[in-house]
Order: C-alpha cells, then sequence, then structure tokens
C-alpha cells in the first residue's frame, strides 16, 4: 500500500523528480496535445482554403485573422482549445505546457476572441519556461495587435525580439511577422527589405510563390519595376498555383512594357492565351492586361475596346469586373476628359467593388464630385449653346436646328445598332458568358451585376441621368434637365433626347409631323428676351463658380480650377463671387506664376475689409511695445463689439469685428467674433452680404462648435438646398 502510495505521489503534475516528469511529458504530448495541434492544424487549412486572393490588391504578406472563415472549423478551434487545455489542468510540471498555452491562444484569435487569446499568449511570455516557446508565443501576440491595429505595441514586441536569439523557423516567422507590420503602416520599402531577408529562410512551396508574387506588389508600389519582375518570376520556381503563376506573368509583362517601352507584344501570344481552355476563367483578367498596355502606350481607344470585351467576358467571375470600370473611368477622367463617361463607370465600379478596398473611399468621393461636377457641366454647356443659337438670324437658326435634330438621329440609329449587336451577341454566348443556377438553367439577369451594370450604363447612352419618375419620355416635360453622357454643343449639350423608345428603329424625316414637334421643342428652349437671355447668363454664371470649386476643393485640380475661375471673370466681370475668386485664383496658382499677385493686390484694393482679406494677411499687426502680439484681451475686445451691436452702432461694430479678427486670428474666440460679424453684416450690407458671410463661415470654421447654429441660419433663410459646403 506504502509503495503504490509512493508511486502516485512520485507521478504528482507538481513534482520535479525525473519519472513523474518524464510520464507527464509522455501523457501530454499524446494524449491531449497532439490531438490540439492536429486540430489547429486541420483548422488551418481548411481557412487557407477559404480565403479568396483579390490579386487586383495588394495582398498580406500574413493571412490577416477572419473569424467568418473560421465558422466552418469553429468545431476543430473548440476542440483544439479543449485538448489542450487538459495539459494545463493536469499535466502543470509537462514542458508542452508553454506550446499548449500558445495554441489556446492561437485558437482563439482565429475564433475572433482577442482578449482570451491575447493573455493565453501573454501567460506563457511571463511565466514561460523555454525561451523559444516564449518567442514563439510573442510572434503570435505581435500578429494579434497587428490583427487590432495596435501598431504601437506591435512595434515593442517586434523590437524586444529583435534582441533576442532565436532557432531559425523563428526568425524565419519573426521576418514575416515584422514585414507584415510595416506593410500594414504602408512602410512598403521597410516591409519589402525585411521581407528579403526572409527568403533565404523559407522552402520551396505554395506559400513561399505567394511571399515572391507580395514582394513583386510591394516594389511596383516604390516603382522598382525591375526588382519586381524578379520576382515575380520566382513565383514559377515555388510549386505556384496556376491562378498566382498566371497574375505573376500578367504583372511582369506590364512591368516589361514598362521598362521597355518598344517590346514586342506580338511574341506574348494574348491569342493563345484566350484560346487555352485553362484560361477560360481568366480571359477577363486577359483583356485587362491587353487594355492597360494599350493605354501605356496611349492608344486609348484599343484599350477601351479591350476593357470593355474584359467585362464581357467576366461571366459569374465579378472580382476583376470592378477594377476593369475603375480603369475604364480612369482613361475616360485623366487621358480623354470624358467627364460624362467617367462618372458613369465610376458608379457602376462602386456598385460591386468592395468596400474594404483601398480605393473605395478615393472612388466614392470621386464619384460625387463627378455627380455635381456633370451637372454643372452640363449647364454651362447647354447655356452657352442657347446663347449662341440665340444670336442667330432667324434663316441661320433654322438650318441650325435641323442640323441638331439630325445629329440626334444619326447618334439615336448608332446607337440602337450597337444595342442589337450587344443583344444578338449575348444571345449566341448566353451558355458561355451568364453565370448558371443549379443544373443548366439560366441566371437571371438581375442577379448578376454584371449584366445590371452594362444594361444601367446601355441606359445612360440612350436616355442619360433620368430622375426615378413616372411618363419621363413625355415630349412636354423640360429636356434641359436630360442632358445625356457624351452629348457635345452641337446637339445642344443636353437640351433634348429622341422622344421614340429606343427599340424604335424608323428615323423621323424632315418636313414630318414629329420633326416639327422636335423643332417647335428646341426653339421653346432659346433664351429670347431680356428677362431669359438674363436667366440664361445667371445660370451659366452660377455654373461656372461651382465648377471652379469642384475643380479646386474636391478633384484637386488647381490648374483647371483657374481656368474655370478666369473664364468667370473675362464673361461675367460683374460677378457677385468676384471677392470670392480674387482669393481662390490667388491659392490655386503656383507660386512661381509671375500673375499671382496680381489677385491679391486686386482683393487688397478691392475688397480691403473682407474676409478673404483678412486671410491674405496672415502677419500679425505690431503693437504699440513692438511685440507683434495683439495687447488687447479677446474677451474684452469681444464684449466691447457686442456692446456696440446690442446699442444698435452697427456700422462701428462692424469696422471692429474685422479689426478684432485679425488680431486674433487662430485664437480660442476667433469663430465667436465671426459669428457676431454675421449678425453685423446681415444689418448693414444686406441680406445677400448676409448669405455669404454664413457661407464663409461654414466652409473656414468646418469644427467649431457654433457650426449647427449656423447652418440653422442659413436653413431659416432657405439657402441651404442651394448652396454647396466646401
Amino acid at each position: 500500500m506504502a509503495a503504490l502510495i509512493g508511486a502516485l505521489t512520485g507521478c504528482s503534475q507538481y513534482s520535479n523528480r525525473t519519472g513523474s516528469v518524464a510520464f507527464h511529458n509522455l501523457t501530454a504530448k499524446y494524449n491531449a496535445y497532439y490531438i490540439a495541434r492536429t486540430d489547429l492544424n486541420e483548422a488551418e487549412r481548411e481557412i487557407q482554403k477559404a480565403y479568396r486572393e483579390d490579386y487586383n490588391q495588394l495582398l498580406p504578406i500574413l493571412l490577416p485573422f477572419d473569424s467568418t472563415l473560421a465558422v466552418k472549423v469553429k468545431p476543430q478551434l473548440e476542440d483544439a482549445i479543449k485538448k489542450a487545455s487538459i495539459v494545463a489542468e493536469r499535466h502543470q510540471n509537462s514542458k508542452w505546457l508553454d506550446n499548449s498555452y500558445t495554441l489556446i491562444g492561437k485558437s482563439r484569435l482565429y475564433l475572433g476572441q482577442w482578449e482570451d487569446g491575447q493573455e493565453a499568449l501573454r501567460y506563457v511570455f511571463a511565466n514561460g519556461r523555454d525561451e523559444d516557446d516564449k518567442n514563439e508565443a510573442l510572434i503570435w501576440l505581435m500578429r494579434a495587435y497587428i490583427a487590432r491595429n495596435d501598431f504601437s505595441n506591435a512595434l515593442n514586441v517586434s523590437e524586444y525580439l529583435r534582441q533576442q536569439s532565436m532557432t531559425k523557423e523563428a526568425t524565419r516567422d519573426f521576418y514575416l511577422a515584422k514585414a507584415y507590420l510595416h506593410q500594414q503602416r504602408g512602410e512598403h520599402l521597410t516591409a519589402v527589405a525585411i521581407l528579403e531577408q526572409a527568403f533565404p529562410l523559407l522552402k520551396k512551396s505554395l506559400s513561399t510563390a505567394r511571399l515572391h508574387y507580395v514582394a513583386g506588389q510591394l516594389y511596383d508600389r516604390i516603382g522598382q519595376f525591375a526588382l519586381a519582375n524578379e520576382h515575380y518570376q520566382s513565383v514559377n520556381r515555388n510549386r505556384s498555383s496556376y491562378d498566382l503563376a498566371f497574375n505573376a506573368s500578367m504583372n511582369s509583362l506590364q512591368n516589361q512594357v514598362l521598362l521597355n517601352p518598344k517590346t514586342d507584344l506580338s511574341t506574348v501570344g494574348f491569342d493563345r492565351m484566350l484560346r487555352d481552355r485553362k484560361n477560360t476563367d481568366l480571359r477577363d483578367r486577359i483583356y485587362y492586361t491587353m487594355g492597360l498596355l494599350a493605354e501605356r502606350r496611349e492608344q486609348y481607344p484599343q484599350a477601351l475596346d479591350y476593357l470593355r470585351k474584359s467585362i464581357t467576358v467576366a461571366g459569374a467571375n465579378t472580382q476583376q469586373v470592378p477594377y476593369t470600370y475603375l480603369e475604364l473611368a480612369r482613361i475616360n477622367y485623366d487621358r480623354l476628359d470624358n467627364y460624362e463617361a467617367a462618372k458613369a463607370y465610376y458608379d457602376s465600379a462602386l456598385v460591386i467593388l468592395p468596400k474594404e478596398a483601398g480605393e473605395y473611399r478615393l472612388v466614392s468621393d470621386r464619384k460625387k464630385a463627378l455627380d455635381e461636377f456633370v451637372t454643372q457641366l452640363t449647364i454651362v454647356r447647354t447655356e452657352d449653346s442657347l446663347q449662341q443659337l440665340a444670336q442667330m438670324n432667324p434663316l441661320a437658326l433654322d438650318r441650325k436646328i435641323d442640323a441638331i435634330i439630325e445629329a440626334e438621329e444619326k447618334h439615336k440609329q448608332q446607337l440602337l445598332r450597337k444595342a442589337q449587336e450587344a443583344l444578338a451577341a449575348s444571345n449566341n454566348t448566353a451558355n458561355a458568358g451568364v453565370p448558371l443556377a443549379a443544373g443548366n438553367e439560366r441566371r437571371w439577369e438581375l442577379y448578376d451585376p454584371v449584366l445590371v451594370n452594362q444594361g444601367r450604363m446601355e441606359f445612360r447612352r440612350l436616355w442619360g441621368s433620368r430622375p426615378l419618375e413616372d411618363d419621363w419620355r413625355r415630349s412636354t416635360k423640360d429636356t434641359r434637365s436630360f442632358a445625356p453622357a457624351g452629348q457635345g454643343q452641337e446637339a445642344l449639350a443636353g437640351p433634348g433626347q429622341p422622344q421614340n423608345s429606343p427599340s424604335a428603329s424608323a428615323a423621323m424625316t424632315k418636313g414630318s409631323a414629329e420633326w416639327q414637334a422636335r423643332r417647335d421643342e428646341l426653339l421653346r428652349q432659346i433664351p429670347v428676351g431680356d428677362a431669359a437671355l438674363a436667366a440664361s447668363m445667371k445660370r451659366e454664371e452660377d455654373a461656372l463658380y461651382r465648377l471652379g470649386k469642384i475643380y479646386r476643393f474636391d478633384l484637386k485640380e488647381s490648374d483647371k480650377a483657374v481656368t474655370a475661375f478666369s473664364r468667370l471673370l473675362k464673361d461675367y466681370p460683374k460677378t457677385e463671387y468676384r471677392e470670392e475668386l480674387y482669393y481662390l485664383l490667388y491659392l490655386s496658382m503656383p507660386e512661381q506664376d509671375k500673375t499671382r499677385s496680381q489677385w491679391k493686390d486686386k482683393l487688397l484694393s478691392e475688397y480691403p475689409g473682407s474676409t478673404y482679406a483678412r486671410l491674405l494677411n496672415q502677419a500679425p499687426k505690431a503693437t504699440e511695445d513692438g511685440t507683434g502680439t495683439a495687447s488687447t484681451a479677446p474677451t474684452k475686445s469681444y464684449d466691447k463689439v457686442y456692446e456696440l451691436y446690442v446699442a444698435g452702432n452697427y456700422s462701428e461694430g462692424l469696422a471692429q469685428v474685422e479689426d478684432a479678427l485679425t488680431k486674433h486670428q487662430g485664437g480660442p474666440l476667433e469663430d465667436k467674433f465671426a459669428l457676431l460679424r454675421i449678425f453685423l453684416v446681415g444689418k448693414v450690407r444686406g441680406r445677400d452680404a448676409y448669405l455669404q458671410a454664413i457661407n464663409e463661415f461654414i466652409r473656414l470654421y468646418p469644427d467649431s462648435a457654433l457650426l449647427p447654429r449656423v447652418q440653422e441660419m442659413l436653413e431659416v433663410t432657405g439657402q441651404a438646398s442651394v448652396r454647396r459646403k466646401f
């Protein structure tokens, strides 16, 4: 009996005897830890299989933790935690204790249980007995910090690990985690430099091939195309998957053209790639690459054609489609100045572009800006054309109206032919190009985002941007708002479109009742008479002003803003926006431009007491003590001006508040002075100046606590719907 008790006591998990430790090591490894590790490895393999790479984005060096991908393997991860916990409960003296806690921490991170997972990993660091196990736990803790964007703590862990002596495997994992950290921080040069140190420690495998692809992408981001190509070419040498190798080849080909513009593309074999059955699901990527290469050779019509083909052949594989739309939008915007088409393509891209994509916010902002931009551009073109028509003699006007209708009919017939050809082509390739549902049934088009976007864009080409309402085709409606994308001044820049259904194929004949009705409709829109002409000119003036501000503030194109503002001042020298235009022209022109200072001089001479003049006079006025700082306390100065306002001495109050704004610029009461100025301006200068002062406040003090009150003042005036905030 005593021997039995001694044996049991000797096998206690709290005993340090050799026999006890050996027993618990053996039992912990093969009865609990082995099963837990097997569960975790199986779960990781399934998560990697489920992860879908987006080769249009910069691939992450390490796969991110995604609890949604872990849903299918939740039983394995929970079983891994359960089995690993047995080691902690029953085998405290086992050498596998640290490994078990690390395994628990990793499993909980995959499940999205961040706090519990990090706590398990911190426990290993604080209480672990093996330095290698502690280093492994810290590497995973570092990854957990990166996943939560806690870069400060991740850098602290990285600095500690950098000073430790680690095994080859731990060093490899540390380099990858460190490179991933800098990649997530947007430090691409540092990330790829660290990644280069990891490659000698990696064996040939699919994961290594993927890391070479990431390295190529990182070198692309920093403009090192030759180094990028070296890594793209290394992808095939590391047991790559077909898709990974294919995309690496496409990227490498683009870099070859950048490095050597005279590259003979006929040797690439695009035709062979398109015929290869292995590339059936990749034809959209092939056409996309062909479009990029054509663009780089400034063959823009051919580039657009290839990109449209990329969308056409995409079928159910819509991953590439939003990026193709973005490229179409970029070419139309940057290269062709076709803002209407760019707006339509941005709109289509946003429908299916993942919101987590890096481009989403930029594209969304650009699309919103272009919505308003196209509206104002259409107004400018329309009113300009109408004013030109109003100056013609009756005979020339009749000929011009007939020419406009003929151009409209010709354009309509061209669109109808293209639509019929597209319909015939889609019918011929229905089974190949349209996604299928279960069995061999054709998928309904409204469930296919590609077909939906193609239909939406075709509608815009035929009819322009329409409000959602009944009977929008009636000829009695004001067609000024029906300006189609892509129409210029020859078609009156938007006053009207064919009133027939797009399916009608018969063109109007000259002299027919339908032709005459169209003539009368166009004639009604021409501003005849002083009042109508003045209204047309006012619409054009306001649209030019808004166009320039969109260029300046939304699209960040200062040179085009200068062109729009200069045209506005030239065409409308007495414009109500003159004061602000001087200020914006001065800000928008480059410093080296010799004419820049003239706008500042004009502002200071014509409007010396304005808010814009005060903004240009940044230097503080010198005081009597020569310190260059205002000696009057802001609170006392404000109280003095407010007393003048209460007493009804508005003119004196306005003069003093504008002087106070100059003295106390950047101070804590600046927005209060500006608000008081609004009331004084309204009393002294009238309603228009009052509205302008309100809009200046909204623009100049967007973070002020007084902003809601000022916006409410604007709404009370009834101007909230017509004044755009910049």
